[in-house]
């Protein structure tokens, strides 16, 4: 006797998240749940950049709170994470608080989950040699994002870099390590420079849309990135031009990166994060410009996968639905509308001048390292090595 099955699927756990305009102004009573002694982990133009996040530091004090300032200037390596943790030994700290971009917040989530351990963190790495599960025990941490980019104040992984020959960008993961509180306070946002803030936001979108291509979606995945996909359209070409300084305009992309961190952790990445793993390991290029230099060229080649395959109809037809949402109308035909995609896509490429690879030193005789190292099974098409080959090729 067969068993039918109906709809199945697992969600993983979410920070207790505050968003909206002002939130900031929780974090010292937020702080104060957990003890009085804290790291604070910042990106190195943070405070500088933000009067807004700069003011919270008197408030901090003015509240008791006594900490240790850690500023980081590029994505975390394994040597900045041991280095925090052995300073946090010496001074045992009640919370890890980052306020800054993704590169912040991974550093100290990443900090707070090695602070109860003994090793180095190389050891809890996926992928690597030795590799060790964590057992998930971690110092509380507190996520506040000021750009809306990478959504890992709600994700349960921090991703660590090591550039260079022979070098990786892969994940330390536990469902433990969500952020016990996610700040998102869009007031912060409004500073971020054009490039960064259309890098970020590409980044995001590329969360969105790969997670909703992704054979592990769900109805829950998709509605979580369709939502984000909405707030993204009406946001994303503004807050890079005439509304970069508007709270509210700021709030929708801080929505889409919150709602592509949730939909990545539950559904997964494609191709294009595929590469940023294998090639960031290699070349020392800012994330969201990998993806953003990276993606129409993916989308292009997985549209051609996915007509050429049995079954790709549904994905076909998500990729439509994606560019109807981003256009605000139809064509009435999957194939036209799958175009306006990738079209829409380049028209980005060119407005935002996102370099190409060649300008950070990628060249074809590289592609035989990238290609093998490259992970993509939750990409919306299984994807061969001639196709990851053009994708490459064409943005070099």
């Amino acid at each position: 006797m067969s068993i039918e099955r109906g709809l199945e699927f697992s969600v993983l756990p979410t920070p207790r998240i505050h968003f909206g305009a002002g939130t900031l102004a929780k974090l010292p009573a937020l702080v104060a749940a957990y003890g009085r002694n804290m790291l604070l982990v910042t990106g190195r133009q943070t405070l500088q950049r933000s009067p807004v996040a700069s003011g919270i530091l008197d408030e901090l004090r003015h509240a008791g709170m006594k900490f240790t300032h850690l500023d980081v200037d590029r994505e975390p390596s394994p040597e900045l994470i041991d280095e925090a943790v052995a300073l946090g030994r010496e001074t045992s700290f009640d919370v890890v608080v980052a306020i800054g971009g993704g590169s912040a917040v991974d550093a100290g989530k990443a900090i707070s989950a090695m602070l109860l351990q003994q090793h180095s963190v190389e050891r809890f790495i996926e992928g690597q040699p030795g590799f060790m599960p964590h057992d998930g025990r971690k110092v509380p941490f507190i996520a506040v994002p000021t750009t809306s980019g990478t959504g890992t104040e709600a994700t349960s992984n921090a991703v660590i870099s090591r550039v260079g020959p022979g070098g990786y960008k892969r994940s330390l993961r536990h469902p433990a390590f969500v952020p016990n509180e996610a700040i998102i306070d869009p007031e912060l946002m409004t500073s971020a420079p054009p490039e960064l803030t259309a890098a970020s936001g590409m980044d995001a979108f590329t969360q969105l849309l790969e997670a909703y291509l992704s054979p592990l979606a769900s109805p829950y995945t998709d509605a979580i990135s369709c939502s984000g996909l909405v707030h993204f359209s009406r946001s994303f070409e503004r807050t890079c031009g005439d509304g970069a300084g508007s709270v509210a305009i700021r709030g929708d992309m801080a929505y889409a990166a919150l709602m592509s961190g949730i939909a990545l952790s539950n559904a997964g990445l494609g191709i294009v994060h595929g590469f940023a793993s294998s090639v960031g390991g290699l070349f020392d290029i800012p994330h969201g410009t990998l993806c953003a230099t990276l993606l129409a060229e993916s989308t292009r080649e997985n549209i051609r996968h996915l007509r050429a395959s049995e079954g790709g109809e549904a994905g076909l037809q998500k990729f439509a639905n994606a560019s109807r949402i981003l256009t605000g109308s139809t064509t009435g035909n999957v194939t036209d509308d799958c175009n306006r995609l990738v079209e829409l896509l380049e028209s980005w490429q060119q407005r935002y001048a996102f370099p190409r690879l060649g300008e950070f030193g990628v060249s074809e005789r590289d592609f035989d390292a990238i290609i093998p190292a490259t992970r993509s099974k939750t990409n919306a098409v299984s994807l061969d090595e001639a196709a990851m080959r053009r994708i490459l090729k064409a943005r070099v």
